[in-house]
């Protein structure tokens, strides 16, 4: 397949600034890597992190890790994927393979974990072609749309793996605290596993999309308290927090039943007293989870594939990144990038 000399990137040149366009060489892939011709690229809150240098990446550094094209290019070593086939990539792009975690088959305890991240420490997926490890993708199926399915490889993923690893019998009362990007993935994921789904947000405003979406209650925080409203459904078995704040998501700990368990998905910067007490009285459980690997993206994208599961996404072309970027918080509820529209 003929290639181009220069494509298009956006990117940080340095810590604070905004996404500048750059042109950037072809690079041929190195052994166990491939090209990607870049179709979606969902733009995650952990973008501002590697734009304001909290992370390892470095700069220049070209962001994006919701990732989701066709293989323009493969080094010869690689065997498991060819060329026109349609890969996501994640976060996670490798591991060290020699720590303690790595070599017991804990890989996302990886004690490098972080230094392997597409569009932190290696340049991501905001341009029209990406160079990638074969260990940081995974193949997607050619009638997923390719900006519907980019955010599930990161946001998807997270909620799915989060909520997989902290089962639940079928039946269940898991309530989601927060409908936003995180959310309104995890009402859809929780319906799918076959749970009594909780929605709670902060108005009314998305009482409408949360059922529709697979809700079976909505909690109104400004007209109800989430807590007594819970504890008035028996408790929750599981409630999956995308709180922004620390104290937004200790508070729902009360709504738990006996065992329950509290499942922290977002990254709360604030701090916030917790009592352990409660935890011990009723043998409540805090957890949390966080991305994982292309083996996770995979089992994310069938499961979402075969249930139907799908993001609520406002699109953009690359020209205008920046504003996609700015967008972000805003939008409602994924920010995709699509570099050939």
């Amino acid at each position: 397949m003929a290639h181009p000399q220069t494509y298009i990137a956006y990117r940080f040149e340095k810590a604070g600034a905004p996404l500048t366009r750059a042109e950037l060489p072809w690079t041929e892939p190195k052994e166990g890597e491939v090209v990607v011709k870049v179709l979606a690229t969902g733009i995650c809150a952990s973008d501002s992190l590697v734009q304001g240098g909290g992370l390892l990446g470095g700069f220049p550094r070209v962001p994006g890790h919701e990732v989701v094209g066709d293989v323009a290019a493969v080094h010869p070593s690689v065997k498991d994927f060819k060329v026109g086939q349609r890969v996501g990539a994640g976060w996670q792009r490798g591991f060290c393979g020699k720590c303690k975690n790595c070599v017991s088959g804990k890989r996302m305890g990886c004690a490098e974990l972080f230094q392997h991240g597409t569009g932190c420490t290696h340049d991501g997926g905001l341009a029209q072609y990406m160079v990638v490890p074969t260990s940081g993708i995974c193949h997607m199926p050619q009638d997923m749309d390719p900006a519907e399915s980019a955010p599930l490889l990161c946001a998807g993923l997270t909620i799915y793996k989060a909520m997989t690893h902290n089962k639940v019998p079928e039946g269940s009362l898991v309530a989601v605290h927060g409908v936003g990007g995180l959310g309104h993935l995890a009402i859809q994921y929780s319906k799918a596993m076959g749970y009594r789904t909780v929605a709670i947000s902060s108005s009314s405003s998305k009482k409408e999309l949360s059922l529709r979406l697979g809700a079976d209650v909505y909690i109104d925080e400004s007209t109800q308290d989430a807590v007594e409203e819970l504890q008035k459904l028996g408790g929750a078995d599981m409630i999956v927090s995308t709180a922004p704040t620390s104290a937004g998501a200790w508070k729902m700990l009360g709504g738990l039943a006996f065992e329950g368990k509290l499942v922290v998905v977002s990254l709360p910067t604030d701090v916030a007293p917790l009592s352990p007490s409660m935890l011990c009285a009723k043998r409540l459980t805090i957890t949390g989870d966080l991305i994982g690997d292309a083996d996770d993206c995979a089992e994310t994208i069938a499961f979402s594939n075969k249930h139907g599961i799908k993001p609520t996404v406002e699109k953009f072309p690359l020209e205008k990144a920046n504003e996609a970027f700015d967008h972000r918080p805003k939008a409602f509820f994924r920010a995709v990038v699509l570099p050939w529209a």
